[in-house]
């Protein structure tokens, strides 16, 4: 046995919200690729199939769930519709999140409904699909891991309207070391990752501006903007045995940025 197997998912579920979205659809495929049979859930259907054909051409099992994990019966329900396929639920990888960049206003005067929003994309949409999860987890009796993506505006904060944001990001690493407290009785581990700013699909219209980009990359010491496939090798610690003896723990992947803060 090799020591790199212990990276390995063979014959484990992952269950990933947002798993067709910029970062959850590298995560999907690279879980897969690991060994796991991956749920890929998201409200929109065609890209959740675009993943998942991947992954079966790839020689990987994958099925396709159209869920708003915002939504308890939706979340309840995609672990359900997990459990009858596979039998089991191993994983849930939480990708679901963003929108700060589009709703900016003073933290003294932002507005209750973009608040709620950014909260039910932040953090209600890892809380109420890792419940559902956990309580399959704890029913198989074989351990499991959970893994949210937070940010590192959970930690630091910034001068530019994303008060609601960073108090999401805030709660969920909060949630994260709480759960970890709580689920460890039943060998289940809960972390995080926390990245700065990934290039994907929905913000290359801002890196398509030189001046916002070099921004950017003049605050973290590595000098370049983050890749999805840049958190992958922290995912597939996270989720695999390798992890069995790390919990509550928030890892950040930011090129050096909150070293320099």
């Amino acid at each position: 046995m090799s020591q790199l197997d212990i990276y390995r998912l063979d014959d484990l579920v992952a269950v990933v919200p947002g798993g067709s979205g910029g970062i959850g659809s590298h995560l999907s495929l690279a879980l897969a690729r690991a060994g796991a049979k991956v749920a890929v859930v998201g409200r929109t259907p065609e890209t959740c199939k675009a993943v998942a054909t991947t992954i079966e051409e790839e020689g990987g099992e994958a099925l396709v769930v159209t869920a708003d994990v915002t939504e308890r019966a939706d979340a309840d329900r995609a672990v359900s519709e997990t459990l009858d396929r596979f039998g089991r639920v191993d994983i849930i990888v939480n990708s679901v999140g963003g929108g700060a960049g589009n709703v900016l206003f003073p933290a003294h005067e932002y507005p209750d409904d973009a608040w709620e929003w950014i909260f039910e994309l932040n953090l209600t949409s890892a809380l109420l699909p890792t419940q559902a999860a956990v309580r399959a987890m704890i029913e198989g009796g074989n351990g499991g891991r959970v893994l949210n993506i937070s940010s590192v505006r959970g930690q630091l904060g910034i001068n530019a309207g994303y008060s609601a944001y960073v108090a999401a990001k805030g709660a969920l690493d909060a949630l994260t070391r709480q759960e970890a407290t709580e689920w460890a009785q039943y060998g289940i581990t809960v972390n995080a990752i926390s990245p700065t700013f990934v290039d994907t699909p929905q913000v290359a219209m801002l890196l398509d501006d030189p001046d916002f980009k070099a921004g950017i990359v003049n605050r973290i010491p590595l000098r370049r903007i983050g890749a999805p496939d840049d958190l992958i090798g922290a995912v597939l610690l996270f989720c695999s045995p390798a992890s069995s003896f790390i919990t509550g723990q928030i890892l950040t992947i930011d090129g050096g940025l909150t070293a320099t803060q």
